[in-house]
């Protein structure tokens, strides 16, 4: 009986098993590490799972994700085996029912799956936090996301399913750490586990709109410039009830962590702040209606509640640019989801 379930294929050497599988359709364009049953068990030696262990799912396309085929698209994304456990809980996070993947991975708005690391994992792993956060150079960031990617793509449907309009770059790879060496609580703390945990955060999100200020050093008028970022007219987050990603900058956390401020006071001022009034959706065109007397004093809110907004502090030393990052359709359809990897997929 062969160790793993998927089909075994002999070919003549590793550059022959990278054409045959772009002909197969198996791959996102770029070249990939043949899985060989080494690195296959390399990889789920690791985490001490079954090649049979279900770690997700997507009912609606009666499809399952097993630590087999988790481990083969992970060794073809180029990852290393120490990195599994982060794929593996972000499969398991994905396949939670308040994320919904079926439906941002079937839009044809085109939503990546961001992928948040926090706690110590991070460190472990040499992931990115600082410089280039969403570019390329680092293993770990990269292949994690390529990895998921790979996964949805080759078991979870993507070919069939996936009607993205435009699409964006993140469908390669969307995979950060957060900054966690500041004076504010990182991330998955706010979510309500110890920092020393290790988690997972998905967030089916549009690419990061960069916010310049270079200017201000004011915390008020750092935030308002985030703000009118926030309320660009033509995104979920302007339409509906949608979470919304934001990535405050070193440069920008200092200051406002020496006026006082804390990601709690952040959150309530950009809820407050990131609003238009409804006129302005009909004179832009997002509404398309007749302008009654109320609108100018109607406000339409960027997120539903402070508690929407995803948090986090990364980047470079140098430059004032944050980012705010739109989110897919509205969180009763699809919602972040946080994961630990030590509690909640029994990796130790």
């Amino acid at each position: 009986m062969a160790p793993f379930n998927a089909e075994a294929i002999s070919v003549e050497n590793e550059s022959a098993a990278m054409e045959l599988y772009y002909q197969k359709g198996w791959t996102d364009g770029l070249p990939i590490v043949p899985p060989t049953e080494e690195r296959i068990k390399a990889m789920l030696d690791f985490v001490g799972m079954k090649k049979d262990t279900v770690i997700g799912s997507i009912p609606e396309r009666g499809r399952v994700f097993t630590a087999e085929v988790a481990a083969i698209n992970a060794v073809m994304a180029g990852c290393l085996p120490n990195y599994f456990p982060v794929v593996v809980t972000a499969v398991s996070a994905m396949g939670d029912p308040d994320f919904g993947l079926h439906g941002p991975t079937a839009s044809t708005a085109g939503a990546a799956i961001m992928i948040i690391v926090n706690g110590p994992i991070s460190k472990t792993l040499a992931m990115n936090a600082g410089e280039n956060l969403f570019g390329p150079g680092n293993r770990a960031n990269a292949t994690i996301g390529r990895a998921i990617r790979l996964l949805m793509m080759n078991a979870g449907g993507s070919k069939e399913f996936d009607r993205s309009t435009l699409g964006h770059p993140g469908k390669f790879t969307y995979c950060i750490a957060e900054n966690e060496d500041t004076e504010w609580e990182p991330l998955h703390v706010e979510k309500g586990f110890d920092r020393e945990n290790s988690t997972v955060t998905v967030f089916a999100a549009e690419g990061p709109n960069q916010i310049n200020n270079h200017a201000s050093l004011r915390a008020e008028n750092i935030l308002l410039t985030l703000a009118d970022r926030m309320t660009g007219l033509g995104t979920f987050n302007m339409g509906g009830e949608t979470e919304m990603g934001v990535v405050l900058c070193p440069e920008h956390y200092r200051d406002l962590n020496k006026q006082g401020w804390n990601k709690a006071s952040v959150r309530r001022f950009l809820y407050e702040h990131a609003k238009r009034p409804l006129s302005d959706l009909k004179k832009g065109g997002y509404i398309e209606a007749e302008m009654e007397e109320q609108d100018e004093k109607t406000m339409v809110h960027a997120v539903p509640y402070p508690e929407s907004i995803l948090l986090l502090t990364g980047g470079g030393d140098a430059g004032r640019f944050s980012a705010c990052i739109p989110g897919w359709f509205g969180s009763n359809i699809s919602r972040s989801v946080t994961k630990s990897i030590l509690t909640e997929t029994g990796f130790t």
